[in-house]
C-alpha cells in the first residue's frame, strides 16, 4: 500500500526541499545592507502616490473575482466535452440538461453583471480627485514624448 504512493511521496519531499533550498540561499546569498531606496515602495517605475492607507478602488478585486467566477467554466466545460463526445445515449442526454442549466444560469449572471455596470472603468467615479489631477498632468508629457519619438 506505501508503495503505491512512495513516488508521489519523493515528488513532494523533492519539492520542500527546492523551495527550503531556495529560500535558504536568497537569505544567505541576498544584500544585507538596508538602503533608504531599498526600502522605498515600487510601482512600476513610477513613485507611489498617496498613502498605503488611502482607500483602493474595488473594482480591481471585483474584476478578478468576477474572472474566476466566470472562467473557470471552460474547466468544467472541456473535461465534460471529452467524455461526452464517447458517451452513451443517456448520459449525453442527463449531463447536457445539467450542462445547459449550468450555462444558461451563467448567461444570466454575465448579463446581470452588464446591467449593473460591474466592469465598467470609469477612473472619474473610481478614483480621489487629487489622483485623477496627478495621472493627467504625469499622462500628457509623456503622450507628447511619444507623439515627437514617432515623427
Amino acid at each position: 500500500m506505501l508503495g503505491d504512493f512512495m513516488p508521489i511521496l519523493v515528488l513532494v519531499c523533492l519539492a520542500a526541499l527546492i523551495c527550503g533550498v531556495m529560500v535558504v540561499g536568497s537569505y544567505v546569498l541576498g544584500p544585507k545592507k538596508v538602503t533608504p531606496y531599498k526600502s522605498s515602495p515600487y510601482e512600476c517605475g513610477v513613485m507611489p502616490l498617496g498613502t498605503a492607507t488611502e482607500r483602493f478602488p474595488i473594482k480591481f478585486y471585483l474584476v478578478a473575482i468576477l474572472f474566476v467566477l466566470f472562467d473557470i467554466e471552460v474547466v468544467f466545460l472541456w473535461s465534460w466535452l471529452t467524455i461526452f463526445k464517447d458517451a452513451p445515449t443517456d448520459f449525453q442526454v442527463f449531463s447536457g440538461v445539467d450542462v445547459a442549466v449550468y450555462l444558461g444560469l451563467w448567461i444570466v449572471g454575465y448579463l446581470y453583471i452588464i446591467k449593473i455596470g460591474a466592469l465598467d472603468w470609469d477612473e472619474a467615479t473610481s478614483l480621489a480627485p487629487e489622483k485623477l489631477e496627478a495621472s493627467a498632468t504625469v499622462a500628457v508629457p509623456a503622450q507628447a514624448s511619444n507623439q515627437e519619438a514617432l515623427a
